[in-house]
């Protein structure tokens, strides 16, 4: 079964939901920065994110330096920003709230 790009209306709803994500228009995508102590906490963190990616066959474009991760969700084989993308974001943040 396709993944589906989210229509206007539930990308609109969703990013009401993730507060703390932007909005990436140039790739339909939502981008989140997140600062630790130091490098280890930043790399655990990143950890506990790749097991829930291996969980969900759903892995994030990220970037780390020392102590910051950058995370961008976007479903490729959807075109842009799909449920999955929205779902993973709601996990991700589970694990620092």
């Amino acid at each position: 079964m396709p993944i589906e790009q989210l229509t206007e209306e539930e990308r609109t709803d969703a990013l009401d939901e993730l507060d703390e994500w932007d909005f990436d228009e140039a790739r339909d995508a939502i981008t989140r920065t997140f600062t630790f102590a130091d490098f280890s906490e930043a790399f655990a963190f990143m950890t506990r994110v790749a097991l829930l990616a291996e969980k969900a066959d759903h892995h994030p474009e990220w970037s780390n330096v020392w102590n910051r991760v950058v995370i961008l969700l976007t479903t490729h084989d959807a075109g842009g920003l799909s449920q999955r993308d929205v779902d993973m974001a709601e996990a991700i943040d589970l694990l620092v709230d």
